[in-house]
């Protein structure tokens, strides 16, 4: 059973309403901030390590389980990673039966230090997709 994930990179826009007070500049970014390449590759270890063994096949008595363990995995590497971070991770798990998945994110963050990746793996009988929010602290 063959398994590929791919990486969207995700470079939210910030926009400035009238009615938004203004900010001051957030710090320069720290060394060793959020890496989207290296946020990527974690969350597909991690999705792989739950999902990727031979024969692994969707059960819909399982998705609770696995999209839980996933996020934990995933989160607990992100605080190993930076500490000047807090995190959101979310994970769907769906079917590959022929149905659409359409999904979208907004975010209004500084584009400095912030940033989010979502990786999508699959293999016959699923779907899986992560998102990773970082905000800087």
């Amino acid at each position: 059973m063959s398994s590929h994930g791919t990486v969207v990179r995700s470079d939210a826009s910030s926009y400035k309403s009238s009615t938004v007070p203004s900010q001051e500049p957030m710090p320069p970014r720290k060394p060793g901030g959020f890496s989207v390449d290296e946020v990527s590759k974690m969350v597909k270890g991690c999705i792989e390590s739950r999902l990727g063994g031979q024969g692994t096949s969707y059960s819909h008595g399982s998705v609770s389980h696995w999209t839980a363990g996933i996020v934990e995995d995933v989160l607990k590497q992100l605080s190993v990673m930076n500490d000047n971070y807090k995190y959101v991770a979310t994970c769907v798990i769906m079917e590959r039966n022929g149905t659409g998945l359409h999904t979208a994110s907004s975010c209004y963050w500084d584009n400095q230090t912030d940033g989010s990746c979502s990786v999508r793996w699959e293999n016959k009988s699923m779907y899986c997709i992560v998102s990773v929010f970082a905000l800087a602290v």
